[in-house]
């Protein structure tokens, strides 16, 4: 990884100039964060998408220089999802940012085959990047927001995602866990059958640039310790995971939230891989330093081939 923390993350892309879009914006989070970035030198212009006297009134409230934004009027929220893209496609902007609107209003225009933001084939999935005093490095969780019950070809789509993202951020091997309720296959749950065949398909090829493990628990994913107690050794991947893949959506979105309300000093970053830019996607109730930290992600992501 080219940073070890968030602090470390934000200090380097500090000074970039970045445009962000923010469909929503009558959202006191995101303006929250936005305010923060600016302070840490990350926003060189915003155009702001929502109820216009509402949002420049908050705007005010957040203390955010008005004079680096654009406002665009608009009340219906699938209309501002749609007027966001297309300021990207307008070349005004660099990413976006959710702000109140629904994610299926936002996926929706970012699917659009008019915007050609997503590559033919490609599957668009979430990615949180986390840090924590209590693990060695930073890790991620797969996916907690968008795709429902993925099949196995969906699985193997979103550990590619996950793993091109990983690439671009600086580690070459990223080390994936596929977490499931128990260590062994069992016919009888699902998940394990396809943690086996995900391993295999690694094995083979079929899914690149990583080394793919499973099916682990959640304990042998990241402690050592008790991989060697339930006697899983000489693996590269228990005890030292990068990436976290969930089963469904049931499983990984409540460990996204569950992280963050109990999680003591964990740090974190949501956004959407697969599209052609980077998209910032985290829940509308997360803290505004979790969106911060995506727009610091994200103005790294930019600049990433």
């Amino acid at each position: 990884m080219k940073f070890k923390s968030f602090e470390d993350l934000i200090n380097q892309v500090k000074g970039k100039s970045n445009r962000v879009v923010v469909p929503g914006a009558n959202n006191a989070e995101a303006l929250q964060a936005i305010k923060m970035a600016d302070d840490n030198g990350l926003i060189s212009h915003g155009i702001l998408i929502g109820p216009i006297a509402q949002v420049k009134e908050m705007v005010k409230a957040a203390k955010l220089p008005e004079e680096k934004f654009e406002f665009i009027d608009c009340e219906d929220v699938p209309t501002m999802c749609k007027l966001a893209v297309d300021q990207i496609l307008a070349g005004k902007g660099d990413f976006l940012i959710k702000g109140l609107v629904d994610t299926k209003y936002y996926m929706k225009a970012i699917l659009s085959k008019d915007a050609h933001l997503v590559p033919e084939g490609a599957l668009l999935s979430h990615f949180v990047l986390y840090s924590t005093p209590k693990y060695k490095k930073p890790f991620a969780v797969t996916d907690s927001a968008v795709v429902i019950s993925p099949s196995l070809e969906q699985k193997a789509k979103i550990i590619q995602n996950a793993v091109n993202t990983f690439h671009k951020l600086g580690l070459e091997n990223p080390k994936v866990a596929c977490v499931c309720p128990v260590e062994k296959v069992n016919e009888k749950i699902p998940s394990t059958v396809d943690a086996a065949a995900l391993a295999q398909m690694n094995a083979e090829g079929k899914i690149t640039g990583c080394v793919v493990e499973g099916p682990y628990d959640f304990y042998i994913s990241m402690s050592a310790q008790r991989a060697a107690e339930k006697s899983i050794t000489g693996k590269q991947v228990a005890g030292d995971a990068d990436l976290l893949v969930l089963p469904d959506l049931d499983a990984a979105n409540p460990l996204y939230k569950a992280l963050a309300f109990f999680g003591e000093k964990v740090e974190a970053a949501a956004i959407l891989v697969g599209p052609k830019i980077p998209v910032i996607l985290p829940s509308r109730a997360d803290d505004p330093k979790v969106k911060l930290n995506a727009i610091a992600l994200c103005s790294f992501l930019k600049d990433q081939k």
